[in-house]
């Protein structure tokens, strides 16, 4: 029965490991911001810095945990440190289902999104087998001993080296978030007829005109018939008791300087719309400016849109207009919205009737010679077999 048991726990915690630690690896911008609202809601805002480098350390360090109780390699040694790990982070989401300072935890990335009281029942269940496992770790089961184990860990850390080290300087291997190609905005913010809507508690006070007493009231029983003995006072603020269906994208808004709301022209211009996204100017890489300039007086060439969105505030589009001659306009869109957009600062969407046809990181941005005479022929080709 334990022997059973050691190697449930082993396995069970070991993929809660890998995939956790996987699917954050390979967003490391994702992780960063995660924990850049960590640092804000403890008001630890000192520490943004070193926000990266911790997404980094903390990504790697749960894939290899969970590489090498899977395939028992160092067990005792990851034994102990999944049982650390899961004494620090469960007591922690109990914290965060308390109190709420982040919407979620961000345990699973962009790749699984659940609240923060399943987060917590999550862990605990996790950190029973840790537990388990690290009281059992002398007698546990060695799937793979010597050798064999040790190439084994050692090529599926390197893969994972490499997988992160391309998404960081690129974009993600896999893109688990609403704006992937593919998708139609439009379409992604639309609410179905028969969705469920959000579900709130309103709590009304009513005053007696005979006997002077204010009650309470809830929706189910206020005594609006009986206007003769009862007089409404007051009510509180709506309390949300169940969140209705949220679409995939339900923040996207672009404006112009002025405040002008211009999301429907872009989303529903019949024409290729190149959408440069820098969520912060002042942060935003310079290194390809003269190719998206080039690019950009290309697009305007043909007749298309090129647009950059951005969070950053006028003075700062005037100064980065100035100091990089761009030729395209700055339009509003939300600092969170960008960020979950694409990975990169900047980075470069193309879009048709509001269907996100490519994206591409900074360092990956085609000059005009290669849109004219290889991506836009693909595109073309594309949307007529569609």
């Amino acid at each position: 029965m334990m022997k059973w048991l050691r190697n449930i726990s082993r396995v069970l915690v070991g993929l809660v490991f890998i995939f956790s630690g996987f699917v954050k690896g390979i967003d490391p911008w994702g992780g960063t911001y995660k924990i850049t609202d960590y640092f804000y809601a403890f008001h630890l805002d000192f520490l943004v810095p070193i926000a990266l480098p911790l997404s980094f350390i903390l990504s790697f360090a749960e894939f290899a945990i969970g590489v090498g109780l899977l395939s028992g390699t160092f067990l005792r040694f990851f034994s102990w440190l999944a049982l650390i790990f899961m004494s620090f982070f469960t007591p922690l989401t109990l914290y965060l289902a308390l109190n709420n300072p982040v919407t979620d935890c961000g345990c699973f990335g962009d790749a699984l999104v659940i609240t923060n009281w399943q987060t917590f029942y999550k862990n605990i269940a996790i950190i029973l087998l840790a537990i388990i496992l690290f009281a059992e770790r002398r007698k546990a089961d060695h799937p793979l001993k010597g050798k064999s184990g040790r190439f084994l860990f050692s090529g599926l850390i390197l893969t994972y080296v490499v997988l992160v080290t391309w998404s960081y300087n690129h974009l993600p291997i896999i893109d688990f978030r609403p704006y992937k190609v593919g998708v139609n905005i439009t379409r992604a913010m639309e609410i179905p007829p028969d969705a469920q809507p959000d579900v709130y508690k309103n709590n009304f006070y009513y005053k007696n005109m005979k006997t002077g007493e204010v009650k309470k009231f809830s929706e189910e029983n206020i005594p609006w018939r009986d206007s003769l003995t009862w007089e409404f006072q007051s009510m509180d603020q709506p309390v949300l008791v169940k969140r209705g269906y949220v679409p995939p994208i339900h923040d996207f808004s672009i404006l112009t300087p002025q405040g002008d709301d211009v999301t429907d022209y872009f989303l529903k211009d019949d024409n290729y719309t190149f959408m440069l996204v820098a969520y912060d100017l002042q942060q935003s890489s310079t290194k390809n400016q003269e190719r998206i300039n080039a690019l950009a007086k290309w697009a305007e060439a043909q007749g298309y849109n090129f647009i950059c969105l951005t969070a950053s505030l006028e003075n700062e589009q005037q100064a980065f207009t100035e100091d990089n001659n761009v030729p395209y306009p700055f339009l509003s869109t939300d600092e969170i919205t960008l960020k979950t957009m694409i990975r990169s600062n900047p980075g470069l969407i193309l879009t048709y009737k509001g269907t996100i046809l490519a994206k591409w990181h900074n360092n990956d941005i085609p000059d005009s010679t290669s849109f004219r005479q290889e991506i836009l022929p693909e595109m073309n080709k594309k949307l007529n077999k569609d």
